[in-house]
């Protein structure tokens, strides 16, 4: 399978969820090639950023859970196809 190079920027607003964010990282964790959180105590916020190199299908489902925990946003950004590999 196809494997692709991902970040997914997490901001958690509801710091009840930080548990679960990791527990899901760490279910994937053979996937991640980095990842950093910082505190935003301005706002109150969390924000990680997580590198991946995996699969589309894992890197969907994962952006997926942790997206459809409450007070928890997700995105996830593409590095552009490698052409010829």
């Amino acid at each position: 399978m196809e494997h692709r190079l991902a970040v997914i920027a997490i901001i958690i607003s509801d710091r009840e969820q930080a548990a679960r964010v990791n527990a899901l990282l760490h279910d994937f964790g053979d996937s991640i090639v980095g990842r950093m959180g910082l505190p935003y105590h301005k706002r109150d916020l969390y924000v990680v950023s997580v590198v991946l190199d995996a699969a589309n299908n894992d890197i969907a489902a994962l952006s997926g859970k942790l997206g459809r925990l409450s007070g928890v946003a997700v995105k996830v950004t593409y590095a552009p196809e490698e052409k010829g590999v």
